[in-house]
């Protein structure tokens, strides 16, 4: 079995790591570090994140990425994935957020889920998104998404495989997105076996 996990219990998500690279090579591949170009932009740059962005690409040959990334730290944004501890610290904050108020119910569904997913070996890693807990293993395989104020979706990566009614396509396969189907979860009931069975089915296949 693995460890109990303690303390903070989420990974820094994959993209944190592309983000700081990208800041690491901003200088050599465009002659200013990111600091300089917040600073240009807003200085000479136009009023709003949209027309910055199209005004870095633009004008100043900036890929996609680096253009949305420059303009959205001008409205405040996106500075949580400019370290791990930035990242960890907000991530925290995005599952509170996601189950408070009329959500705040469902967080004993969630905290269950979370503890089953983590069981399926020692490198489960949760790392939350600001609307939803993906769980990775060499890719994402399953995600706990709180879709409505009384339902938690858990999310699963089974491609185009052939299951059971109570897996609800989610359209994901068509969109070649990774999670393809959903099992709505209500209450403690509804985390039975069949659900553990297809949690580790799709842990299994991300190899």
């Amino acid at each position: 079995m693995p460890p109990a996990r303690t303390q903070n219990p989420y990974s820094v998500h994959p993209g944190v790591a592309m983000v700081q690279k990208w800041i690491k090579e901003l200088p050599q591949k465009t002659g200013r570090p990111l600091e300089e170009w917040i600073a240009f932009t807003k200085k000479y740059g136009p009023p709003t994140e949209k027309e910055r962005r199209e005004w870095l690409k633009k004008e100043h040959k900036l890929g996609t990425n680096s253009a949305s990334w420059i303009a959205e730290r001008l409205e405040g944004k996106g500075t949580e994935e400019d370290s791990p501890d930035a990242y960890l610290k907000t991530a925290a904050e995005w599952v509170e957020a996601q189950y408070s108020g009329r959500r705040a119910a469902l967080r004993p569904l969630y905290e269950q889920l979370l503890k089953l997913g983590f069981s399926l070996g020692n490198d489960v890693k949760a790392c939350p998104c600001k609307t939803m807990v993906p769980f990775y293993r060499n890719h994402v395989f399953a995600q706990i998404k709180p879709s409505t104020n009384t339902r938690i979706d858990l999310g699963f990566a089974l491609g185009n495989m052939k299951t059971t009614k109570r897996l609800i396509d989610t359209g994901g396969y068509e969109k070649k997105d990774r999670i393809t189907r959903r099992i709505e979860i209500k209450s403690k009931a509804d985390i039975d076996d069949e659900l553990k069975r297809w949690l580790k089915n799709a842990y299994d296949t991300d190899e």
